[in-house]
């Protein structure tokens, strides 16, 4: 069957949810199964308007619940399909459980997540509550920052997942709204270099080549689980890291564009510093040049790739610096923030001296202002200079009320 190409200006004016419905178009995915939720619907419906429109070939089924979806998407990755969906929030709750089966199958599907907080209350804007609640179902995660990044990294995540090195699924997260429903300029790719730089899907044990039959989530118990799931997180940590990097350099090679697993803003010199994700990171650099003109040395670091976690990466970009925040867009529960943890986690048996503060952000989509940042960076550059952390080791960002219960 014949599809139409569709003819693309160099740059477009899309939100985050158009630009990754693009690339699905690009990448001629074979099936997306799927069920609407705010603030993702236009990914999945923009992809069902281009088949309507005969731009693809590949089928969108329309499915009665987010754990249909991905149950969709299993059944037609094992068959031997390109294959992609997306959601958030509550939908990726009740995804959550097919996720695990996607990994263990290493079946190499693509989601975009768009991050929404998890109820209750109800709140249908962007936090990363629904990012961190699955960062280790075995997923490769990447974070886009704009659309730009929410059109490239679809790309990547196609690339790097199909790889027969590494047959892992992955997630795209975009924010809600502030990246999902922001219009911006988008650096294209033509249907015909976007398709040739993911290629033509290859097949790995589909269940279709009846040939050589295959078995798919079979039952192990205690004889082999656990060699599967070592095997797995050893891929994940040995094979992965080396083919996104691939995937970059030969992204960088065909439009410009370079990336990252951990993107590095006047960190060479910088005594303080803000790890951060998403749409945050823009305004940190923004108002890390703003301090630095006020004589605070600030410097931004921004999480390209939550998973696996680049901990070589992250302790080499924070090893000089003296005060470092780390910006948590979702409620730790009871707990130090998880990047908090991971940051932590990454210093612990390193000889840095470096003095780490955690700070939850930005629920519900609550703003993250430059008042607020500039605060932040003026309280990092006393906590420098004191040579100790000089208020609560976790705060809130900008939450009302009365003085909260602090680590």
């Amino acid at each position: 069957m014949a599809f139409d190409k569709m003819e693309l200006r160099d740059i477009e004016v899309w939100d985050g949810n158009f630009a990754a419905a693009q690339a699905l178009r690009q990448c001629q995915v074979d099936v997306v199964s799927a069920y609407p939720i705010t603030p993702s619907t236009p990914i999945v419906e923009g992809y069902a308007k281009f088949k309507s429109d005969n731009y693809v070939e590949g089928e969108f089924v329309m499915v009665e619940s987010e754990h249909a979806a991905m149950s969709g998407c299993i059944g037609a990755a094992a068959a031997g399909g390109r294959v992609a969906t997306a959601t958030s929030s509550q939908g990726l709750a009740l995804m959550s459980e097919t996720l695990y089966q996607a990994s263990g199958m290493r079946l190499p599907i693509v989601l975009n997540i768009v991050n929404r907080a998890l109820a209750a209350p109800l709140n249908v804007n962007g936090d990363h509550s629904d990012m961190y609640m699955v960062r280790d179902s075995g997923w490769i995660q990447f974070d886009a920052f704009s659309p730009q990044e929410a059109y490239d990294l679809n790309f990547i995540a196609f690339k790097v997942a199909e790889d027969h090195d590494v047959r892992i699924p992955a997630i795209v997260n975009q924010d809600g709204f502030m990246t999902s429903h922001t219009a911006q300029g988008v650096h294209t790719m033509d249907d015909d270099t976007a398709f040739g730089f993911v290629g033509a899907y290859k097949p790995m044990n589909d269940m279709l080549d009846f040939e050589h039959p295959v078995t798919h989530g079979v039952q192990t118990e205690e004889d082999w689980h656990f060699e599967h799931k070592a095997r797995q997180h050893n891929d994940m940590m040995t094979i992965v890291p080396g083919k996104i990097d691939e995937a970059f350099a030969a992204f960088e090679k065909l439009t410009g564009r370079k990336y990252n697993q951990i993107e590095k803003y006047d960190m060479d010199d910088a005594d303080v510093a803000v790890v951060c994700m998403g749409t945050s990171v823009e305004t940190a650099r923004e108002v890390a040049l703003e301090m630095r003109e006020k004589g605070i040395k600030a410097g931004v670091v921004g999480i390209r790739v939550l998973r696996p976690f680049p901990f070589m990466a992250m302790a080499d970009a924070l090893k000089d610096v003296k005060a470092v925040a780390s910006l948590d867009r979702s409620a730790p529960g009871g707990a130090a923030g998880a990047l908090f943890n991971e940051i932590a986690g990454c210093l612990f048996n390193t000889d840095s001296k470096m003095l780490l503060s955690g700070y939850i952000y930005g629920l519900g989509g609550r703003d993250l202002t430059k008042k607020h940042l500039v605060d932040l960076y003026t309280e990092l550059q006393a906590n420098a200079d004191a040579g100790k952390v000089l208020t609560q080791q976790q705060q809130f960002i900008g939450v009302r009320g009365p003085k909260l219960a602090y680590l």
